[in-house]
């Protein structure tokens, strides 16, 4: 284990027992909502008008204002006023109106309770500028699935006016303490919605998704030391993976998900293992006498990134997925750690400690580097599956909270939780 002493450790409470280890803050409940407060300006923004679906005033979720959030989130859309303005999806629109009124993207609906309880969601595209329909989509769901009905059609938007995926319907990991205990949840990719999926008196931490987001890997420390589950979300059953002697952390899965990179200290210091998703023997891939921690793939699965303090400080380097030679990564600043590498394989994410620990990102091909913050206590950054955002755990006036930003850090919106303060963020994989 990590013990206070090590420099490879930050300032964070359970962090110097273990990196990878973050502080977390009281629980939220499960139907707490959400503020979702987005800050700056992007450079180029699609502006977007969302009529306010017909029928939603009846229905516990006003779709329009989800479809609203999550597009504003992105960073790619800017909201135009549609105050005044009725349709849905059968509509034909006067283009001319809107036109007025500088929107190049109209989208509108309707929501309606069929006799079985369940909502019928509508809605439709239209491109302004053209004049052109962009076709829709119907949702039957559950009165639950009303927000998973709006994020996809936030999803369709999206794809339909950038030609990339949404992240919208996807999904967060995340953990809070409350009390005494601490818990992690599944939510909606905006932190709503959450469902708790273990509760602990001890710490829970470093959750991350599966390849195929039917499960997640985390450390507990209910046996009194850090190892490592598997946990089947639907399900809610779990496994032992790593409780091995000393300390067992920091899990990763590899694309394939067949195995996961981990981080232990059976063998003395700190060191990288690869063990098979069912269990095992591990294979132990660094042979350093320095701490190497925080294991991350490439997409493609042939390269493992990772801390190590094997230059005097913690730097980010990278090695042959089976191990190997490393080669360092970061030169810039003396402290860097909490490697994300996106899913497209252009950006590396990670905290650097420069005047505060503040989220950095490089890009790989060239390695400029770009600070996306100017908070002084970010953590576990991590990508959305179209690597078009990254969410973070910071602290902003006095309170621990989750942020998203977009890659160029102009735009943020800070996930901030009414009931109580969240850490550990982890953003799922596209659902298959």
């Amino acid at each position: 284990m990590n013990l206070p002493s090590d420099p490879i450790s930050p300032p964070n409470p359970v962090r110097r027992a273990l990196l990878g280890a973050l502080a977390v803050a009281p629980a939220l409940p499960a139907w707490a909502q959400f503020r979702v407060e987005v800050s700056g300006v992007g450079l180029t923004q699609l502006p977007i008008a969302l009529v306010p679906f017909r029928g939603e005033d009846a229905a516990p979720q006003k779709i329009s204002a989800i479809i609203r959030a999550d597009l504003e989130r992105s960073g790619r859309f800017r909201p135009v006023d549609a105050a005044g303005q009725s349709m849905d999806e059968t509509t034909r629109p006067d283009m001319s109106v809107w036109r007025q009124r500088t929107a190049d993207a109209l989208a509108g609906g309707s929501a309606s309770r069929l006799p079985d309880g369940r909502w019928d969601v509508r809605f439709r595209l239209w491109d302004v500028v053209r004049g052109q329909d962009l076709g829709g989509q119907g949702y039957v769901v559950p009165q639950a699935d009303l927000r998973l009905a709006a994020h996809k059609i936030a999803d369709y938007i999206y794809e339909k006016l950038t030609g990339e995926k949404g992240v919208f319907s996807t999904r967060l990991a995340y953990v809070t303490k409350g009390g005494s205990r601490y818990t992690l949840w599944v939510a909606d990719s905006d932190g709503e919605n959450a469902q708790p999926a273990l509760s602990s008196p001890e710490p829970i931490i470093s959750p991350t998704w599966s390849p195929s987001g039917a499960q997640l890997a985390y450390v507990s420390f209910e046996s009194r030391k850090p190892v490592i589950y598997v946990h089947d979300v639907s399900t809610g059953r779990r496994r032992l993976l790593a409780n091995f002697k000393g300390s067992n952390s920091a899990p990763a899965w590899s694309p394939d998900g067949r195995s996961l990179a981990v981080t232990l200290s059976r063998d003395g210091g700190s060191q990288l293992y690869l063990i098979s998703a069912s269990g095992g023997e591990p294979r132990r891939l660094t042979q350093s006498q320095s701490i190497d921690t925080e294991p991350a793939f490439s997409p493609d699965g042939s390269t493992i990134y990772f801390v190590s303090d094997r230059g005097g400080a913690p730097q980010i380097y990278r090695m042959p997925a089976s191990g190997g030679n490393a080669q360092r990564v970061t030169f810039s600043g003396g402290y860097n750690v909490s490697p994300a590498i996106s899913p497209d394989g252009r950006w590396l994410a990670y905290i650097s400690r420069t005047g505060g620990y503040k989220l950095h990102v490089m890009e790989l091909s060239s390695g400029n580097v770009a600070a996306l913050t100017d908070t002084a206590e970010d953590e576990n950054p991590s990508f959305a599956p179209n690597s078009r955002l990254i969410v973070y755990a910071t602290r902003q006036g006095g309170r621990e909270a989750l942020m998203t930003t977009t890659l160029d850090g102009k735009i943020k919106a800070r996930l901030a939780g009414q009931g109580g303060d969240i850490r550990e963020p982890s953003w799922g994989p596209f659902q298959r």
